[in-house]
């Protein structure tokens, strides 16, 4: 098993157990993907949920830039919504399974496709 294959695996059993959400696993896959060599580092791997600058960059570079979509108070509600649905108190949120979540929430599957 390759070590992205494995990370998608770790994000799928999240996304089960932390978030009550069913993978779409070929989804999952793509976004994975689409984070880069983030995945690979443990700093990069997780967001700090706690940090605005941190979600700041999220809104602008994600949300924005690469979903492509309106700046306006809804992004900052759906990342918020996000982070409940991972669990403040959980302390690894992994980038794809947080980005994850913001596809399916905004309906923007066919970023991926």
């Amino acid at each position: 098993m390759s070590k992205r294959a494995e990370l998608v695996a770790k994000y799928a059993d999240d996304l089960k157990t932390k978030c009550k959400m069913a993978p779409d696993l070929a989804l999952l896959e793509k976004v994975t993907i689409g984070c880069g060599p983030a995945i690979y580092s443990a700093d990069a791997e997780t967001i700090a949920a706690s940090d605005p600058e941190e979600l700041a960059r999220v809104r602008q570079n994600f949300l924005i830039k690469k979903l492509g979509l309106k700046d306006d108070e809804k992004l900052t509600e759906a990342l918020d919504a996000a982070i409940d649905i991972y669990g403040r108190s959980e302390r690894n949120k992994y980038r794809a399974v947080v980005y994850y979540i913001l596809v399916k929430h905004f309906g923007k599957e066919a970023v991926y496709a």
